[in-house]
């Protein structure tokens, strides 16, 4: 049985999106980023902590897998978390204008005795906002809760010019990651 260890309702939408049947864990990690850790390494050590919180809460159940996700926005190697409140979501939007960021989007499965990983790094060019653009898109309250302020599957696909890359990923699953992985460890068939 696969178990989802994230409260994301994209992450939800994007495992129903390929049919696989799976329960949700409610799991707490810290999410602070070590010194001297990459983006890449943090958003990595995200996600495993998360499916291996999940793997303990389920009191390391044989038969269960465990599938943890993170998904941060990258700037200049400054990782851009999901912005606390309007003027947070204004300031990241100002400095991703006209902009290309990265998308970092990991997996992780955790089982009985295996530990499985994939990642997608997309690239996201954002067109040259206005003040207008971007005080009416916080007002719309859709950045908040999101890597970077932005949700590409809603109103934020107004802002990107170019995505080169996994749409999933950029929204919270790389699916054709996560597809590669569950049929690893047999969640799924080909």
């Amino acid at each position: 049985m696969l178990h989802l260890a994230s409260q994301s309702p994209r992450r939800r939408q994007l495992l129903e999106q390929i049919g696989v049947p799976f329960a949700v864990l409610d799991v707490e990690v810290a999410e602070q980023r070590a010194a001297r850790e990459s983006p890449h390494e943090y958003v990595s050590r995200v996600a495993r902590d998360k499916a291996r919180a999940g793997w303990a809460s389920l009191g390391y159940a044989g038969d269960a897998v465990v599938l943890g996700a993170d998904t941060e926005v990258v700037l200049d190697e400054e990782v851009f978390g999901k912005p606390p409140d309007a003027d947070a979501a204004a300031a990241m939007l100002r400095r991703l204008s006209g902009r290309t960021h990265a998308v970092i989007s990991v997996v992780w499965l955790v089982g009985a005795g295996r530990e499985r990983c994939g990642a997608s790094v997309s690239q996201v060019r954002f067109a040259m906002l206005d003040e207008s653009t971007i005080r009416g898109y916080v007002a719309s309250g859709e950045p908040f809760g999101k890597a970077g302020a932005y949700a590409i599957q809603g109103r934020g696909a107004m802002l990107v010019e170019h995505l080169e890359g996994s749409y999933s990923g950029v929204m919270g699953l790389p699916v054709f990651e996560t597809a590669r992985l569950l049929r690893e460890f047999g969640v799924m068939s080909a």
